[in-house]
């Protein structure tokens, strides 16, 4: 498949004539999902959801299907009846071609007094891809291309370092990372390539790759 970092948490894999977008929030770029066949949505907050780019593809192509968590498809689904799907953990369905299975339920603690939300993760073709949202799961399943959180308020590098040891990836490509400035990208690039124990990647946004 072919694997194209958006901006922040946004990716869009390509597969057989058919494309899937993951988490076209505000960060990302206006047309984030525009010829998405199928849009997955990892849970509420801005960065990840962004209900104008979610109905900009939605409107511009009318075969195209949401599926995401409780607290997202009840803010879309009047728009678009009978083509949001809401999903939770342990369940599997079919998108744009795509075998998927739904990892986790709650988004990592920012903060004690914040409230958790609920927030899942997408497993794509049997371990392909994994792509997290805002939580570091480790889903039951190995994993071969781990889109990898690494720059976030709820998280620190010992943490995500950590997480590729955990799931044990064939490479991790960073998402996750709009707040990362360009100064210190060296430095994660360096100790997470070093202490991970896997190929650490990381694409500029529009910049392609082959998995």
């Amino acid at each position: 498949m072919k694997f194209t970092k958006k901006t922040h948490a946004c990716v869009r894999l390509e597969k057989e004539g058919q494309t899937l977008v993951i988490d076209p929030g505000g960060f990302s770029e206006e047309d984030a999902a525009l010829g998405a066949d199928a849009v997955l949505v990892t849970h509420e907050h801005p960065d990840h959801f962004d209900e104008a780019r979610l109905r900009a593809g939605m409107e511009a192509r009318p075969g195209a299907q949401i599926w995401t968590l409780k607290a997202v498809a009840e803010k879309i689904s009047a728009a678009f009846p009978g083509r949001v799907h809401t999903v939770g953990h342990g369940d599997t369905f079919t998108a744009a071609g795509f075998d998927v299975q739904v990892h986790g339920e709650l988004h990592a603690v920012i903060h004690p007094d914040i409230p958790r939300i609920t927030n899942v993760g997408y497993l794509i073709d049997g371990g392909a891809v994994f792509h997290p949202g805002d939580a570091l799961t480790v889903p039951d399943h190995p994993v071969e291309t781990l889109m990898l959180p690494v720059m976030a308020p709820w998280n620190k590098i010992s943490e995500v370092i950590e997480y590729v040891r955990e799931v044990k990836p064939r490479r991790a490509y960073d998402i996750h990372d709009a707040l990362l400035t360009d100064l210190a990208r060296p430095i994660y690039d360096n100790q997470i390539g070093a202490l991970g124990g896997t190929e650490h990647l990381r694409l500029t946004p529009g910049a392609s790759a082959r998995l």
